[in-house]
C-alpha cells in the first residue's frame, strides 16, 4: 500500500520530481526531489519527528502547512526545520529532533 501524500488540501498536488536518495537519523532512505520531507518519511513509515523538551512525547505531521512545529527536525545540521513545507533534496541529512536544539537530550 503505497502512503504517500499525492494532493494536499492546502498545498495541492505534489509533482512527483526524480527519485533522490537522503538520510533518516544515519539511515539511508529514498524519495522524490522537491516533495515536502515529511511526505518522504511518511511514505517510509516514518511517523515521529522529533520529541517534546519537557515530557519528551512524540509529535510528527499535525497541521501538514508549517503553521505548527510538530514535524521540526533537524535538517543538515539545522533544527527546528518545519519538514511538512520544506522541499526533500539529494543528500539531505535528516535527524529526529530532541526538545528544540540540535542536541540530543542528555546534552541540552
Amino acid at each position: 500500500m503505497d502512503t504517500r501524500i499525492a494532493v494536499h488540501p492546502i498545498l495541492g498536488e505534489t509533482t512527483k520530481g526524480r527519485e533522490i536518495s537522503f538520510t533518516f537519523d544515519g539511515k539511508e532512505m529514498t524519495g522524490y526531489e522537491g516533495e515536502p520531507i515529511a511526505a518522504a518519511l511518511k511514505a517510509a513509515g516514518v511517523m515521529i519527528h522529533r520529541y517534546t523538551k519537557k515530557e519528551h512525547k512524540p509529535r510528527g505531521i499535525f497541521c501538514a502547512i508549517g503553521r505548527c512545529t510538530d514535524c521540526v527536525m533537524v535538517v543538515d545540521g539545522v533544527p527546528n526545520v518545519r519538514t511538512c513545507i520544506t522541499p526533500l533534496k539529494e543528500g539531505m541529512d535528516v535527524r529526529t529532533q530532541y526538545g528544540v536544539s540540535a542536541e540530543p537530550f542528555d546534552k541540552q
